[in-house]
Protein backbone atom coordinates (compact mmCIF):
# COMPACT_ATOMS: atom_id res chain seq x y z
CA UNK A 1 0.00 0.00 0.00
CA UNK A 2 1.08 3.57 -0.67
CA UNK A 3 2.26 5.46 2.38
CA UNK A 4 0.30 8.60 1.52
CA UNK A 5 -3.19 9.40 0.21
CA UNK A 6 -4.51 12.75 -1.03
CA UNK A 7 -8.23 13.25 -1.74
CA UNK A 8 -9.30 16.40 -3.60
CA UNK A 9 -13.04 17.01 -3.76
CA UNK A 10 -13.72 19.38 -6.67
CA UNK A 11 -17.19 20.54 -5.66
CA UNK A 12 -19.76 20.02 -8.48
CA UNK A 13 -17.21 18.52 -10.88
CA UNK A 14 -19.02 16.53 -13.59
CA UNK A 15 -18.15 13.57 -15.77
CA UNK A 16 -18.86 15.95 -18.67
CA UNK A 17 -15.88 18.09 -17.55
CA UNK A 18 -13.26 15.47 -18.42
CA UNK A 19 -13.45 16.44 -22.08
CA UNK A 20 -11.92 19.79 -21.13
CA UNK A 21 -9.75 18.71 -18.20
CA UNK A 22 -8.04 15.93 -20.12
CA UNK A 23 -6.66 18.55 -22.53
CA UNK A 24 -5.20 20.80 -19.83
CA UNK A 25 -1.50 20.59 -18.89
CA UNK A 26 -1.65 18.94 -15.46
CA UNK A 27 -4.56 16.58 -16.00
CA UNK A 28 -3.22 15.53 -19.40
CA UNK A 29 0.11 14.65 -17.76
CA UNK A 30 -1.54 12.07 -15.48
CA UNK A 31 -4.34 10.98 -17.83
CA UNK A 32 -2.72 7.76 -19.05
CA UNK A 33 -1.79 6.80 -15.48
CA UNK A 34 -5.30 7.18 -14.08
CA UNK A 35 -8.35 5.04 -13.41
CA UNK A 36 -11.84 6.48 -13.65
CA UNK A 37 -15.37 5.95 -12.45
CA UNK A 38 -17.40 7.91 -14.98
CA UNK A 39 -20.49 8.62 -12.92
CA UNK A 40 -20.77 8.46 -9.14
CA UNK A 41 -24.32 8.44 -7.80
CA UNK A 42 -24.72 11.06 -5.08
CA UNK A 43 -27.05 11.00 -2.04
CA UNK A 44 -30.28 12.87 -1.24
CA UNK A 45 -30.23 15.79 -0.90
CA UNK A 46 -27.40 16.39 -3.37
CA UNK A 47 -25.84 19.25 -1.40
CA UNK A 48 -22.34 19.76 -0.11
CA UNK A 49 -22.37 19.03 3.62
CA UNK A 50 -24.46 15.83 3.59
CA UNK A 51 -22.48 14.65 0.54
CA UNK A 52 -19.07 15.30 2.06
CA UNK A 53 -20.08 13.62 5.30
CA UNK A 54 -21.12 10.57 3.27
CA UNK A 55 -17.84 10.74 1.32
CA UNK A 56 -15.74 10.48 4.49
CA UNK A 57 -17.95 8.06 6.46
CA UNK A 58 -19.20 5.67 3.78
CA UNK A 59 -22.70 6.01 5.26
CA UNK A 60 -25.97 7.51 4.07
CA UNK A 61 -27.52 10.57 5.79
CA UNK A 62 -30.00 8.52 7.83
CA UNK A 63 -26.97 7.11 9.65
CA UNK A 64 -24.47 9.97 9.80
CA UNK A 65 -27.12 12.60 10.63
CA UNK A 66 -26.07 15.52 8.38
CA UNK A 67 -29.12 16.25 6.21
CA UNK A 68 -28.71 19.90 5.23
CA UNK A 69 -26.00 22.50 4.69
CA UNK A 70 -27.75 24.60 7.32
CA UNK A 71 -28.78 23.60 10.81
CA UNK A 72 -31.19 26.34 11.77
CA UNK A 73 -34.84 26.45 10.77
CA UNK A 74 -36.51 29.65 11.95
CA UNK A 75 -34.89 32.44 9.93
CA UNK A 76 -31.82 32.44 12.12
CA UNK A 77 -28.41 33.76 11.11
CA UNK A 78 -25.06 31.91 11.36
CA UNK A 79 -26.37 28.55 10.29
CA UNK A 80 -24.07 27.23 7.59
CA UNK A 81 -20.76 27.11 9.42
CA UNK A 82 -21.74 25.53 12.73
CA UNK A 83 -21.30 22.01 11.38
CA UNK A 84 -18.54 20.73 13.63
CA UNK A 85 -17.57 17.09 13.78
CA UNK A 86 -19.51 16.34 16.97
CA UNK A 87 -22.80 16.23 15.06
CA UNK A 88 -21.64 13.28 12.92
CA UNK A 89 -23.04 10.05 14.38
CA UNK A 90 -20.68 7.48 12.85
CA UNK A 91 -16.88 7.02 12.60
CA UNK A 92 -15.06 8.21 9.50
CA UNK A 93 -11.91 7.61 7.49
CA UNK A 94 -9.89 9.99 9.69
CA UNK A 95 -10.79 7.93 12.78
CA UNK A 96 -9.66 4.80 10.96
CA UNK A 97 -6.36 6.34 9.86
CA UNK A 98 -5.55 7.50 13.41
CA UNK A 99 -6.35 4.03 14.77
CA UNK A 100 -3.62 2.80 12.40
CA UNK A 101 -1.13 5.35 13.83
CA UNK A 102 -1.22 7.52 10.73
CA UNK A 103 -1.11 11.30 10.58
CA UNK A 104 -4.13 13.09 9.13
CA UNK A 105 -5.01 16.47 7.65
CA UNK A 106 -8.05 18.23 6.20
CA UNK A 107 -8.37 21.61 4.51
CA UNK A 108 -11.92 22.94 4.19
CA UNK A 109 -13.43 19.46 4.20
CA UNK A 110 -16.96 20.16 5.49
CA UNK A 111 -18.22 19.15 8.94
CA UNK A 112 -14.75 18.52 10.39
CA UNK A 113 -14.54 21.35 12.93
CA UNK A 114 -12.75 20.27 16.13
CA UNK A 115 -12.31 16.73 14.81
CA UNK A 116 -10.24 14.91 17.46
CA UNK A 117 -8.45 12.69 14.92
CA UNK A 118 -7.36 15.28 12.36
CA UNK A 119 -3.84 16.37 13.25
CA UNK A 120 -3.56 19.29 10.82
CA UNK A 121 -6.99 20.88 10.42
CA UNK A 122 -8.23 23.92 8.52
CA UNK A 123 -12.00 23.56 8.82
CA UNK A 124 -14.41 25.10 6.31
CA UNK A 125 -15.05 28.08 8.55
CA UNK A 126 -15.28 31.86 8.54
CA UNK A 127 -15.70 34.60 11.17
CA UNK A 128 -18.97 34.18 13.02
CA UNK A 129 -19.13 37.59 14.69
CA UNK A 130 -18.47 41.20 13.60
CA UNK A 131 -14.85 42.14 14.11
CA UNK A 132 -13.62 38.54 14.36
CA UNK A 133 -10.32 38.05 12.54
CA UNK A 134 -10.41 35.94 9.36
CA UNK A 135 -7.36 33.94 10.37
CA UNK A 136 -7.76 33.70 14.12
CA UNK A 137 -11.34 32.41 13.88
CA UNK A 138 -9.92 29.03 12.80
CA UNK A 139 -8.75 28.42 16.36
CA UNK A 140 -12.41 28.01 17.33
CA UNK A 141 -12.75 25.31 14.67
CA UNK A 142 -9.80 23.29 15.93
CA UNK A 143 -6.68 24.52 14.12
CA UNK A 144 -3.55 23.89 16.18
CA UNK A 145 -0.94 26.61 16.63
CA UNK A 146 1.37 25.01 14.07
CA UNK A 147 -1.49 25.02 11.55
CA UNK A 148 -2.38 28.58 12.54
CA UNK A 149 1.09 29.58 11.34
CA UNK A 150 0.19 28.21 7.89
CA UNK A 151 -3.21 29.92 7.97
CA UNK A 152 -1.68 33.29 8.88
CA UNK A 153 0.91 33.02 6.13
CA UNK A 154 -1.75 32.31 3.47
CA UNK A 155 -4.76 34.34 4.65
CA UNK A 156 -3.76 37.16 2.29
CA UNK A 157 -5.23 35.11 -0.56
CA UNK A 158 -8.77 35.36 0.83
CA UNK A 159 -8.65 38.35 3.18
CA UNK A 160 -11.47 40.65 2.18
CA UNK A 161 -12.84 37.94 -0.15
CA UNK A 162 -13.96 35.34 2.38
CA UNK A 163 -16.36 32.77 0.95
CA UNK A 164 -15.65 34.11 -2.56
CA UNK A 165 -14.08 32.29 -5.47
CA UNK A 166 -11.30 31.94 -6.53
CA UNK A 167 -9.65 33.80 -3.64
CA UNK A 168 -10.83 31.40 -0.97
CA UNK A 169 -9.77 28.42 -3.07
CA UNK A 170 -6.29 29.93 -3.50
CA UNK A 171 -6.12 30.03 0.30
CA UNK A 172 -7.32 26.42 0.58
CA UNK A 173 -4.81 25.11 -1.92
CA UNK A 174 -1.92 27.12 -0.50
CA UNK A 175 -2.62 25.77 3.00
CA UNK A 176 -2.83 22.22 1.65
CA UNK A 177 0.51 22.57 -0.15
CA UNK A 178 2.19 23.95 2.96
CA UNK A 179 0.79 21.09 5.05
CA UNK A 180 2.18 18.58 2.55
CA UNK A 181 5.63 20.18 2.53
CA UNK A 182 5.85 20.68 6.26
CA UNK A 183 4.04 17.67 7.78
CA UNK A 184 3.70 14.98 5.07
CA UNK A 185 0.38 13.65 6.47
CA UNK A 186 -0.50 10.08 5.54
CA UNK A 187 -4.06 11.16 4.72
CA UNK A 188 -4.99 14.62 3.41
CA UNK A 189 -8.50 15.59 2.24
CA UNK A 190 -9.06 18.94 0.49
CA UNK A 191 -12.24 20.71 -0.64
CA UNK A 192 -12.06 23.65 -3.10
CA UNK A 193 -15.43 25.04 -4.22
CA UNK A 194 -14.78 27.28 -7.21
CA UNK A 195 -16.49 25.19 -9.91
CA UNK A 196 -19.61 24.87 -7.77
CA UNK A 197 -19.66 28.62 -7.12
CA UNK A 198 -19.26 29.51 -10.79
CA UNK A 199 -22.03 27.14 -11.84
CA UNK A 200 -24.40 28.66 -9.29
CA UNK A 201 -23.51 32.12 -10.50
CA UNK A 202 -23.48 31.67 -14.28
CA UNK A 203 -24.83 28.25 -15.24
CA UNK A 204 -23.67 24.64 -15.49
CA UNK A 205 -21.78 24.92 -18.79
CA UNK A 206 -21.00 28.63 -18.64
CA UNK A 207 -17.68 30.12 -19.69
CA UNK A 208 -17.09 30.93 -16.04
CA UNK A 209 -17.41 27.25 -15.15
CA UNK A 210 -14.92 26.40 -17.92
CA UNK A 211 -12.55 28.97 -16.43
CA UNK A 212 -12.97 27.19 -13.10
CA UNK A 213 -11.75 23.95 -14.65
CA UNK A 214 -8.56 25.71 -15.73
CA UNK A 215 -8.10 26.86 -12.12
CA UNK A 216 -8.50 23.25 -10.96
CA UNK A 217 -5.71 22.23 -13.33
CA UNK A 218 -3.39 24.92 -11.92
CA UNK A 219 -4.14 23.96 -8.33
CA UNK A 220 -3.59 20.26 -9.01
CA UNK A 221 -0.21 21.25 -10.44
CA UNK A 222 0.58 23.00 -7.14
CA UNK A 223 -0.40 19.92 -5.14
CA UNK A 224 1.74 17.60 -7.26
CA UNK A 225 4.65 20.02 -7.03
CA UNK A 226 4.27 20.08 -3.22
CA UNK A 227 4.33 16.26 -3.19
CA UNK A 228 7.52 16.40 -5.26
CA UNK A 229 9.08 18.95 -2.93
CA UNK A 230 8.19 16.77 0.06
CA UNK A 231 9.75 13.80 -1.72
CA UNK A 232 6.62 11.66 -1.45
CA UNK A 233 4.89 11.86 -4.83
CA UNK A 234 5.91 8.35 -5.89
CA UNK A 235 4.42 7.01 -2.64
CA UNK A 236 1.09 8.88 -2.93
CA UNK A 237 -2.29 7.78 -4.28
CA UNK A 238 -4.34 10.77 -5.42
CA UNK A 239 -8.13 10.77 -5.74
CA UNK A 240 -10.05 13.52 -7.56
CA UNK A 241 -13.67 13.18 -6.48
CA UNK A 242 -16.90 15.16 -6.58
CA UNK A 243 -19.98 15.40 -4.42
CA UNK A 244 -22.88 16.23 -6.75
CA UNK A 245 -23.86 17.65 -10.11
CA UNK A 246 -25.82 20.79 -10.93
CA UNK A 247 -28.76 21.71 -13.16
CA UNK A 248 -29.74 25.04 -14.70
CA UNK A 249 -32.99 26.50 -13.37
CA UNK A 250 -35.22 29.44 -14.30
CA UNK A 251 -35.74 31.01 -10.88
CA UNK A 252 -36.84 30.18 -7.35
CA UNK A 253 -40.05 29.39 -5.47
CA UNK A 254 -40.56 30.06 -1.74
CA UNK A 255 -42.87 27.52 -0.05
CA UNK A 256 -42.92 29.49 3.21
CA UNK A 257 -45.11 32.03 1.41
CA UNK A 258 -47.72 29.30 0.93
CA UNK A 259 -47.38 28.25 4.56
CA UNK A 260 -47.71 31.85 5.75
CA UNK A 261 -50.80 32.46 3.60
CA UNK A 262 -52.37 29.32 5.07
CA UNK A 263 -51.74 30.62 8.59
CA UNK A 264 -49.06 28.07 9.41
CA UNK A 265 -46.42 30.80 9.87
CA UNK A 266 -47.06 33.82 12.12
CA UNK A 267 -45.21 37.13 11.72
CA UNK A 268 -44.55 39.92 14.21
CA UNK A 269 -45.00 43.65 13.55
CA UNK A 270 -41.61 43.78 11.84
CA UNK A 271 -42.59 41.02 9.43
CA UNK A 272 -40.31 38.43 11.03
CA UNK A 273 -41.35 34.91 12.00
CA UNK A 274 -42.54 34.78 15.61
CA UNK A 275 -44.21 31.37 15.55
CA UNK A 276 -45.07 28.54 13.19
CA UNK A 277 -46.83 25.19 12.99
CA UNK A 278 -45.10 24.24 9.71
CA UNK A 279 -42.05 25.82 8.08
CA UNK A 280 -39.85 25.08 5.06
CA UNK A 281 -36.07 24.72 4.99
CA UNK A 282 -34.50 24.78 1.53
CA UNK A 283 -31.90 22.28 0.40
CA UNK A 284 -31.57 23.97 -3.00
CA UNK A 285 -33.57 21.93 -5.51
CA UNK A 286 -35.42 20.12 -2.74
CA UNK A 287 -36.98 21.44 0.44
CA UNK A 288 -37.53 19.95 3.89
CA UNK A 289 -40.77 20.79 5.73
CA UNK A 290 -40.71 20.81 9.53
CA UNK A 291 -43.68 20.72 11.88
CA UNK A 292 -43.43 22.39 15.25
CA UNK A 293 -45.18 19.35 16.69
CA UNK A 294 -44.43 16.37 14.45
CA UNK A 295 -46.79 14.20 16.51
CA UNK A 296 -49.80 16.40 15.65
CA UNK A 297 -51.54 14.13 13.13
CA UNK A 298 -54.17 16.73 12.22
CA UNK A 299 -51.51 19.33 11.43
CA UNK A 300 -49.51 16.72 9.53
CA UNK A 301 -52.51 16.01 7.30
CA UNK A 302 -53.34 19.71 6.78
CA UNK A 303 -49.76 20.43 5.78
CA UNK A 304 -49.60 17.45 3.45
CA UNK A 305 -52.88 18.46 1.81
CA UNK A 306 -51.62 22.01 1.25
CA UNK A 307 -48.32 20.86 -0.24
CA UNK A 308 -49.95 18.21 -2.43
CA UNK A 309 -52.44 20.77 -3.77
CA UNK A 310 -49.54 23.09 -4.65
CA UNK A 311 -47.82 20.18 -6.40
CA UNK A 312 -50.97 19.30 -8.35
CA UNK A 313 -51.44 22.90 -9.49
CA UNK A 314 -48.14 22.61 -11.35
CA UNK A 315 -47.03 26.23 -11.04
CA UNK A 316 -44.88 26.10 -7.90
CA UNK A 317 -41.97 24.01 -9.18
CA UNK A 318 -42.92 20.95 -7.11
CA UNK A 319 -42.59 17.59 -8.85
CA UNK A 320 -43.46 15.48 -5.82
CA UNK A 321 -44.22 15.66 -2.10
CA UNK A 322 -42.41 12.95 -0.14
CA UNK A 323 -43.10 11.93 3.43
CA UNK A 324 -40.10 11.31 5.69
CA UNK A 325 -40.89 7.61 5.62
CA UNK A 326 -40.71 7.65 1.81
CA UNK A 327 -37.35 9.40 1.65
CA UNK A 328 -35.93 7.05 4.26
CA UNK A 329 -37.04 4.01 2.28
CA UNK A 330 -36.03 5.37 -1.14
CA UNK A 331 -32.84 7.35 -0.42
CA UNK A 332 -31.76 6.66 3.19
CA UNK A 333 -32.71 10.22 4.16
CA UNK A 334 -34.33 10.72 7.54
CA UNK A 335 -34.45 13.36 10.26
CA UNK A 336 -36.84 15.57 12.21
CA UNK A 337 -38.56 16.90 9.07
CA UNK A 338 -41.98 15.58 8.05
CA UNK A 339 -41.98 16.14 4.28
CA UNK A 340 -39.61 16.82 1.38
CA UNK A 341 -40.51 18.77 -1.74
CA UNK A 342 -38.68 17.75 -4.91
CA UNK A 343 -38.11 20.22 -7.75
CA UNK A 344 -39.59 19.76 -11.21
CA UNK A 345 -36.33 21.11 -12.63
CA UNK A 346 -37.67 24.60 -13.34
CA UNK A 347 -37.17 26.24 -9.94
CA UNK A 348 -34.99 25.94 -6.88
CA UNK A 349 -36.47 26.50 -3.41
CA UNK A 350 -35.86 29.46 -1.10
CA UNK A 351 -36.63 30.10 2.56
CA UNK A 352 -38.30 33.52 2.47
CA UNK A 353 -41.85 33.98 3.75
CA UNK A 354 -42.47 37.34 2.09
CA UNK A 355 -44.19 37.74 -1.29
CA UNK A 356 -43.65 37.13 -4.14
CA UNK A 357 -43.61 33.37 -4.10
CA UNK A 358 -41.94 33.05 -7.52
CA UNK A 359 -38.73 34.96 -8.23
CA UNK A 360 -35.91 35.34 -10.70
CA UNK A 361 -32.25 34.50 -10.04
CA UNK A 362 -30.50 35.74 -6.89
CA UNK A 363 -26.73 35.21 -6.78
CA UNK A 364 -26.49 36.46 -3.20
CA UNK A 365 -27.73 32.98 -2.17
CA UNK A 366 -26.03 29.94 -3.65
CA UNK A 367 -29.36 28.06 -3.65
CA UNK A 368 -31.10 30.61 -5.87
CA UNK A 369 -28.61 31.21 -8.71
CA UNK A 370 -28.68 30.22 -12.38
CA UNK A 371 -27.88 26.59 -11.50
CA UNK A 372 -28.32 24.56 -8.35
CA UNK A 373 -28.43 21.09 -6.80
CA UNK A 374 -30.14 19.30 -3.93
CA UNK A 375 -32.47 17.30 -6.17
CA UNK A 376 -32.77 13.51 -6.38
CA UNK A 377 -29.37 11.98 -7.19
CA UNK A 378 -30.31 10.40 -10.53
CA UNK A 379 -31.21 13.75 -12.07
CA UNK A 380 -28.92 15.88 -14.19
CA UNK A 381 -25.18 15.59 -14.95
CA UNK A 382 -23.38 13.28 -12.54
CA UNK A 383 -20.27 13.63 -10.34
CA UNK A 384 -17.18 11.60 -11.14
CA UNK A 385 -13.94 10.08 -9.78
CA UNK A 386 -10.37 9.91 -11.06
CA UNK A 387 -7.50 8.20 -9.26
CA UNK A 388 -3.79 7.77 -9.93
CA UNK A 389 -0.74 6.66 -7.98
CA UNK A 390 1.40 3.62 -7.23
CA UNK A 391 -1.54 1.39 -6.23
CA UNK A 392 -3.91 2.47 -9.01
CA UNK A 393 -4.34 0.40 -12.17
CA UNK A 394 -3.93 2.77 -15.15
CA UNK A 395 -6.60 2.78 -17.82
CA UNK A 396 -9.41 1.19 -15.79
CA UNK A 397 -12.76 2.76 -16.62
CA UNK A 398 -15.87 1.91 -14.60
CA UNK A 399 -19.26 3.16 -15.68
CA UNK A 400 -20.99 3.58 -12.33
CA UNK A 401 -20.21 3.96 -8.66
CA UNK A 402 -21.58 5.84 -5.65
CA UNK A 403 -20.14 8.55 -3.44
CA UNK A 404 -20.89 6.25 -0.52
CA UNK A 405 -18.03 4.10 -1.92
CA UNK A 406 -15.42 6.86 -1.57
CA UNK A 407 -14.55 6.37 2.11
CA UNK A 408 -14.00 2.59 1.96
CA UNK A 409 -12.03 3.00 -1.28
CA UNK A 410 -9.80 5.70 0.24
CA UNK A 411 -9.32 3.45 3.28
CA UNK A 412 -8.23 0.62 0.97
CA UNK A 413 -5.67 3.02 -0.52
CA UNK A 414 -3.78 3.19 2.78
CA UNK A 415 -4.38 -0.40 3.83
CA UNK A 416 -7.40 0.17 6.03
CA UNK A 417 -10.85 -1.38 6.12
CA UNK A 418 -14.00 0.45 7.12
CA UNK A 419 -16.41 -1.85 8.93
CA UNK A 420 -20.19 -1.52 8.97
CA UNK A 421 -20.45 1.09 6.20
CA UNK A 422 -23.02 1.37 3.42
CA UNK A 423 -20.49 1.69 0.59
CA UNK A 424 -18.08 -0.77 -0.99
CA UNK A 425 -14.41 -0.67 -1.98
CA UNK A 426 -14.07 0.07 -5.70
CA UNK A 427 -11.52 -2.71 -5.91
CA UNK A 428 -11.41 -2.66 -9.73
CA UNK A 429 -9.27 0.49 -9.78
CA UNK A 430 -6.44 -1.03 -7.72
CA UNK A 431 -3.48 -3.01 -9.04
Amino acid sequence: MAKYTVVISEDALLYDDWEILSQLPTFSSIWEKAAMVKRMRSIYPTITYPCHTTMRTGCFPDRHGVINNEQTILGEVSSLWEHFNHIVKVPDVFDLAKSMNMTTAAVFWPVTGNHPHIDYLVDEYWPQHPGEDEAECHKDAGSSEEVMEIIRSNIHFSRGHQRQHPWNDEFVNACACDIIRRFKPNLLMIHPGNVDGYRHEAGVHSLKAVHGLHECDLWLCDILQALDQAGIREETNVFIVSDHGQMDVQGSVHPNVLLRRAGFIKLDEQGEVCDYTAIAKSTGASCQIYLKDPSDKEMWQKTYNLLQKACDEGIYGIERVFTREETEKMEHLSGTFSFVLETNGVYSFGNDWHDPILRTFDNTDYKLGHATHGYLPDKGPQPTLLAFGPDIQPGVVIERGSIVDIAPTVARSFGGKMAGVDGRVISEIFR
